[in-house]
């Protein structure tokens, strides 16, 4: 009210309306244009960081796709087939491995680099979105709010945003960096002159790290099948690479006191290095005999191959044995480790080994009849498990409806298209062999595959983690009965 007995409007009111309609910008004003796409950025991000992640990174697959479409990206050039532009891109990208075309020959230098800065950027880009989607779920503070309240306060600090950043940086920064260095001098011995050596060694360490599977080595890696100096840096640097960001920073952190390691550090390292020695010595054992595989070697040779075929399921791709002279119980052994895949926040695929974890744990707890589900001295939450469940049962039905895709479009058995499409969904690029020789159709299926198994269930779960809601009023329970 006013002196009049009328209802007034303060002058700061009135002035701060007045400033406002005067920075409007007016239709078909550059600056307006902009504003107003930065605002539907920002409300997109804010209420919904999922979708924006995919528009990211449909972007970036969209941008190598057309690099790579480019004449000047193939040997011979001529265009890549779009079907065969859009796989690779995708499989870079999405850092599978998965290839249609030989990357050794059927790309040029160009081409190599296109693909080798799309895994870079998918590697980069999912272990950064992934770990601050899972800041934002854990604090229900949105980075959007903080960037925009650093951007009112004009200051350039964000906290613990700001710091997850840099120490995603650094951690690539140094891992790559440490196997570039072990590689060059492998390369150089190998007889390659220094500026090759340099090149491959930089391409191999980043996608080593990435879990991406690529190579540039023609004839591939079967002619490193007894070489330790260069199938050993492959199993620690995918086996690092999968354990995911938050893990690698706790473990950083108090590397001197692991009891100090945060209970998803401690369960992502456990996890992963049992799946490890299991997969290594399933493997090894169906493998040791096979004359086709594993038979013929030496016997450290053999166990040499055997870590590095137990390691690389998880993510990496890489092999030094054609998968297609393996058994069929050894697919299946693959098949199960490439489901489960690597660290939550890592560049491995997947289901990631937490979840696999939760739920083992849970049935533990329940032979046991435990009414709490813990582990290294702590309690888990049902919500965790309730999440873990939904992650599993989502990427179940992936598998099974690209499955039964495959098998729609193609002629092929059950065995190697099941193969196909889980190596596909958890981005490990392990092969029979049959995706070269697949019609355009299945190849799309693959690619989609590829990309809802990079950013589905790492969105999937920070969407529904963020969807948590309290209820007031809650109904009666009881128990159905189950089994």
């Amino acid at each position: 009210m006013d002196r009049r007995g009328t209802v007034g409007t303060s002058r700061p009111q009135a002035v701060r309306r007045d400033v406002a309609r005067e920075q409007t910008p007016r239709p078909g004003d550059d600056v307006g244009v902009l504003t107003r796409l930065r605002e539907a950025v920002d409300d997109v991000a804010r209420h919904s960081p999922a979708r924006m992640t995919l528009v990211v990174f449909a972007s970036v697959v969209g941008i190598v796709t057309a690099l790579l479409s480019l004449p000047i990206a193939t040997s011979t050039g001529q265009r890549a087939p779009f079907a065969d532009a859009l796989f690779t891109a995708t499989s870079a990208v999405c850092v599978t491995g998965l290839v249609t075309v030989d990357t050794a020959t059927y790309w040029s230098p160009f081409g190599q680099v296109v693909i080798l800065v799309g895994i870079q950027i998918g590697g980069l880009g999912v272990m950064t979105l992934a770990s601050i989607l899972g800041l934002a779920v854990s604090r229900r503070i949105g980075l959007t709010q903080k960037l925009l309240a650093a951007a009112e306060t004009k200051t350039t600090r964000l906290g613990e945003v700001g710091s997850l950043l840099r120490a995603v940086l650094a951690t690539i920064a140094v891992i790559e960096g440490a196997l570039w260095i072990v590689l060059f001098p492998k390369y150089l011995l190998i007889g390659y002159p220094l500026g090759e050596a340099l090149w491959h060694s930089l391409f191999q360490a980043i996608s080593i790290f990435n879990n991406a599977g690529f190579i540039i080595e023609e004839g591939g890696l079967g002619q490193y099948a007894g070489d330790w100096w260069m199938v050993m840096p492959i199993i620690i640097g995918a086996f690092i690479g999968a354990l995911g960001f938050p893990a690698i920073l706790s473990i950083s952190r108090n590397w001197r006191r692991p009891r100090q390691w945060s209970l998803h550090a401690k369960l992502t390292v456990a996890t992963s290095t049992i799946l490890w020695v299991v997969g290594t010595l399933a493997i090894g054992l169906l493998e040791w005999a096979n004359p086709r595989s594993f038979g013929t070697l030496p016997a450290a040779d053999r166990i040499l191959n055997a870590m590095l075929a137990g390691m690389t399921p998880r993510s990496s791709g890489f092999s030094t044995v054609d998968i297609a002279t393996m058994t069929e119980s050894t697919w299946f052994i693959q098949d199960a480790l490439m489901f489960v895949g690597g660290g939550s926040a890592s560049t491995g695929g997947g289901i990631k080994v937490t979840t696999f974890a939760v739920m083992v744990l849970a049935i533990l707890a329940e032979a046991r009849g435990d009414p709490d589900i813990e582990a290294f001295g702590r309690r888990i939450a049902p919500t965790v498990l309730r999440l873990a469940v939904a992650v599993a049962f989502v990427g179940a039905t992936l598998v099974g409806a690209g499955t039964l895709a495959l098998l729609v479009l193609t002629d092929l058995h059950l065995d190697v298209v099941l193969f196909e499409v889980i190596s596909a969904f958890a981005t490990c690029g392990l092969s029979t062999g049959i995706t070269a020789n697949l019609p355009d159709s299945a190849k799309y299926v693959l690619s989609a595959l590829m990309f809802t198994g990079r950013l589905g269930t790492m969105t999937m779960a920070a969407a529904l983690a963020l969807r948590d809601r309290r209820r007031v009023i809650r109904l009666p329970e009881e128990r159905p009965t189950i089994g």
